[in-house]
């Protein structure tokens, strides 16, 4: 595994998954003790979240803050899966930090949560020269696997049928769009939509490669240190 580019804070802990309860909670046993435990993950997390299941946990930075630890990764068949979703956003700026992704080859300032219209895109770059066109792109958490495919959406998700169209209309005004597929489990071998769950996305998916939108789905690799990116994966 290569360096890590995140690196979890100290004092993360492995607990027990009992239930997921509410939008941004799960309730798990540490140390014996029943505790609530924040996920940003809105997606179904389908085929992960199973009673008894182990999971990693991180301490939350602010101490003011409500629930006290934040959900990381699920343990599934003895390999870590990815469910925080903040990851992908904070992988496609350290990427760029360091310079490993070929895609990001020649521009020279990133700026995240960009405005294009009444929208936000994940990450805007840019090069100080002009030579390259502004680059959009939006950054994606995969987490669902079927039959060796890597897959998004795991629930049906009108947002990200949005960002597709927002990307398309972007591309046809000359700009360079992506999407970074960050898939966050290693035992996919390609990647595609999940037109089983949400045919519309994936039909929006087909439209905007054709109309040029990129597709960089990358490989995540994890570990209970931290998370860095490893191979372009095929789709």
């Amino acid at each position: 595994m290569s360096e890590s580019l995140i690196i979890y804070p100290e004092g993360c802990r492995k607990a027990v998954f009992i239930k997921r309860y509410k939008r941004f909670t799960v309730e798990a046993l540490l140390d014996g003790q029943i505790i609530s435990i924040h996920t940003n993950n809105t997606g179904s997390m389908l085929g992960l979240l199973r009673e008894g299941q182990e999971i990693f946990i991180s301490p939350a930075l602010n101490p003011a803050r409500k629930l006290k630890w934040t959900l990381e990764m699920v343990n599934l068949s003895g390999s870590w899966v990815g469910v925080n979703t903040s990851v992908p956003n904070k992988m496609i700026q350290r990427a760029f930090e360091v310079a490993v992704l070929p895609e990001l080859k020649g521009y020279t300032a990133i700026k995240r949560e960009a405005v294009v219209g009444k929208s936000r895109i994940d990450a805007k770059f840019t090069d100080e020269s002009g030579r390259l066109p502004d680059l959009w792109v939006e950054c994606k958490n995969v987490t669902l696997v079927e039959e060796d495919v890597a897959c998004f959406p795991d629930a049906p998700t009108e947002r990200g049928q949005k960002h597709l169209v927002e990307l398309m209309a972007l591309a046809a005004e000359g700009y360079r769009v992506a999407m970074f597929f960050f898939v966050q489990r290693n035992d996919g071998k390609c990647f595609g939509p999940a037109d089983f769950i949400d045919p519309k996305y994936a039909k929006l998916f087909e439209q905007a490669l054709a109309e040029g939108v990129e597709c960089w789905p990358y490989q995540a690799e994890l570990s209970e240190k931290g998370i860095s990116i490893g191979e372009k994966m095929k789709f």
